[in-house]
């Protein structure tokens, strides 16, 4: 697979397979994800559709069972050891939900960031306090650089593990639900945080997220659905005729290379398809109605564009 150079995070057909106790479990079912360098994306989906599998493949943790995934540069299916070890270190950041996992208990907020830089040897010796004290300030938690992390708040933990996560200059960030222990108001301040980062250092950043406030931080949503990519939501802001900015958002079906799509929940359950549905192609659309002989003109629903 041809991977533009643009291109930091792309997967193609990507499969996972998990066996227990004799019972295989297909997390992903030819997954197809596309981010562009610099992008901050969200990826949403209920639990079980395949988010965090496709995380912990992304940060090296895992590894596909089939498909193509590239990362920075590297491929994570031919990645070897040693690659992988160096990958995790300098390529790419990750943050977990649980703050006890991304901090030492028993280290001061720089200490921390100071062990992740001692720990990869990325950044030279001499640059290390400057490149500390740089993200301690962006992630506006330079105040508490000598407090442990019993003595933060939840979102001050938060924005330090960021801060940790990016202490070698990864050109991705990984975030598995990194609001899902704060409250909105917090949760807001830490998404406004990785923002603010993924602006200030072109980090591409992509986040696994239940928080429904992130569609006000990020330009694109991307939805998985039993082990797929099923819609993408594109979000741009608009200057209206009396001079206002409107954010305006456009969900969009996602085809695979086999022409596959996922009709949204909701679309289904209003027109009551089921089984089998009738397709008609349209001068410019594709017509998707119920495949029942009693269907009626008023239950088809038009999808403008991709069919």
């Amino acid at each position: 697979m041809t991977v533009p150079i643009e291109t930091d995070i792309a997967c193609e057909g990507l499969v996972r397979i998990f066996t227990a106790k004799g019972i295989e479990v297909q997390a992903l079912q030819g997954l197809d994800l596309r981010v562009q360098t610099g992008e901050m994306v969200a990826l949403v989906g209920a639990s079980g559709s395949g988010k965090s599998t496709l995380l912990g493949i992304l940060a090296g943790l895992d590894a596909p069972t089939a498909g193509s995934a590239r990362v920075a540069g590297h491929d994570l299916v031919t990645m070897r050891s040693a690659e992988r070890l160096r990958y995790r270190r300098s390529s790419v950041g990750f943050v977990w939900q649980q703050s006890g996992r991304n901090l030492l208990p028993y280290l001061t907020a720089r200490e921390n960031v100071a062990l992740a830089h001692g720990v990869a040897r990325v950044i030279p010796r001499g640059e290390r306090a400057a490149r500390a004290q740089e993200l301690l300030e962006l992630l506006e938690v330079a105040d508490v650089a000598q407090q442990r992390p019993a003595q933060l708040s939840g979102g001050q933990k938060q924005r330090v593990a960021i801060a940790v996560a990016l202490a070698n200059r990864p050109r991705v960030l990984l975030a598995d639900e990194p609001t899902g222990e704060l409250d909105e108001r917090t949760s807001a301040d830490v998404l406004a945080a990785m923002q603010a980062v993924n602006t200030e250092h072109g980090v591409t950043t992509l986040i696994v997220t239940h928080d429904a406030t992130v569609s006000e931080h990020v330009d694109r949503t991307v939805r998985i659905r039993d082990g797929r990519t099923s819609t993408e939501t594109l979000r741009s802001t608009h200057t209206d005729d009396e001079g206002r900015e409107v954010r305006i958002a456009q969900e969009y079906a996602v085809l695979d290379r086999a022409g596959r799509m996922q009709l949204p929940g909701e679309f289904v359950t209003a027109l009551e398809l089921r089984d089998r549905v009738r397709l008609t192609l349209e001068a410019d659309h594709v017509r998707v109605a119920s495949g029942t002989a009693a269907a009626s003109p008023s239950k088809e629903l038009d999808e403008g564009g991709e069919g």
